[in-house]
């Protein structure tokens, strides 16, 4: 079992570089294919990304595809929405919280189909904005597993003009601020599996470096379909636990 863990870690960690996201989206599905419930789903989920956030952000640093001023905002925003999440957690059903971040996953997409891949005019870097985006996402993404880059990524380009590319660095970048709040949240409220998130983790950090690589060399076009069509799947996922639960 250990091995799946890993590998799965692999296919999660290149998952977040490529799509610019945590992994959340991946991990807490299969997790819950794996009968685990929706809360450690999320404990997991949440851990595996201080592995796979982090290192995908230095790589997209060295690459020179991460502009770090509205990325700190965004993450400080994250960092303090996200401390509220393990109480979220606690407080409310897991099958809310599937079906919220179902509801969530929805909004992005329907966001996301309708958001043109290249960027028209400059980009609104206020920080009131960009703060308020990063503690809303954090809040309550946080507390359905995800990092809330796959939501972010539409608020970026979307409402904020941001290239999608730049866009995918900051929300990655974004998870490392939100996942380490979230973590000590959910950790003091004891919804954390600690092995099984490390060992998805080491496997997420190998992962993450080809994930980044390859993202780098597509154009934005393939880089939003491909994006679109892993929402669609994992959607697929969690539509029928919610279903069955």
């Amino acid at each position: 079992m250990e091995f799946l863990y890993i590998v799965m870690g692999l296919f999660v960690g290149f998952a977040g570089g490529f799509f610019g996201i945590g992994g959340g989206a991946v991990v807490v599905p299969v997790m819950l294919l794996l009968d685990y419930d929706m809360k450690y789903a999320v404990g997991v989920s949440i851990m595996q990304m201080l592995f796979s956030s982090a290192f995908g952000s230095y790589i997209n640093f060295k690459s020179k595809m991460l502009d770090l001023k509205p990325a700190l905002v965004l993450g400080l925003g994250g960092f303090c929405g996200a401390m509220g999440s393990g109480a979220i957690v606690d407080y409310f059903s897991s099958k809310f919280l599937l079906g919220m971040l179902i509801t969530l996953q929805l909004l992005n997409l329907a966001k996301l189909l309708t958001t043109p891949s290249e960027p028209k005019g400059k980009a609104n870097e206020s920080v009131f904005l960009l703060f308020l985006i990063g503690f809303g996402i954090g809040l309550t993404a946080i507390s359905t597993g995800i990092g809330g880059s796959a939501l972010i990524i539409p608020l970026l380009v979307g409402f904020l003009n941001y290239d999608i590319k730049k866009a995918a660095s900051a929300g990655l970048f974004f998870v490392i601020f939100a996942s380490i709040s979230g973590f000590v949240s959910l950790a003091y409220h004891g919804y954390v599996h600690y092995k099984v998130g490390a060992m998805i983790g080491i496997g997420a950090v190998i992962g993450v470096y080809f994930g980044v690589k390859t993202a780098h060399k597509i154009s934005r076009q393939a880089q939003k379909k491909w994006i679109i069509a892993l929402l669609c799947v994992m959607l697929c996922i969690m539509v029928r636990k919610f279903i069955m639960s």
